[in-house]
């Protein structure tokens, strides 16, 4: 059954591709959790114009993040979350919550994707935090405080 996925499903696509997958699991996983719709030529007609404009909304997000990186350099974020006595965090600190403490302390706005976390931050101190866009990459100051 072709579909196109609504979201990224890990080891079947990207957001608004447009996938071959078993009829079993389009029926009763993708399409009942919102993660696909059928590909009628509609829907593919509609879901296309709506990649476009997602793709240029990233290359333009791009473009503001390459005049940004200088400013990025000098930026410091500040997180709190609750440690054990071995300076260890019990909650993880993932992408999402990095980028919207720099869109709230330091006034720039990046998108998750474009940061460079090989795992979330689970340890107070000071990390450096690298941001990859494009070629171009730069980084950022992120100090965690226990509680």
């Amino acid at each position: 059954m072709k579909i196109i996925l609504l979201k990224d499903v890990r080891k079947i696509g990207k957001k608004y591709d447009v996938k071959d997958v078993a009829d079993g699991f389009a029926l009763n996983k993708l399409i009942p959790a919102g993660e696909a719709v059928t590909a009628t030529p509609a829907n593919i007609k509609v879901y296309e114009a709506k990649r476009k404009n997602a793709d240029m909304e990233i290359k333009v997000q791009e473009e503001l993040l390459f005049k940004n990186l200088s400013a990025l350099k000098e930026a410091s974020v500040t997180i709190s979350g609750k440690t054990n006595e071995k300076g260890h965090l019990f909650a993880a600190i993932h992408a999402d919550q990095i980028v919207d403490e720099l869109k709230k302390q330091a006034h720039i706005d990046v998108t998750p994707s474009f940061l460079v976390l090989d795992k979330p931050v689970k340890e107070i101190g000071e990390h450096n935090i690298a941001v990859k866009v494009g070629d171009k990459t730069g980084s950022f100051k992120l100090v965690v405080k226990g509680l």
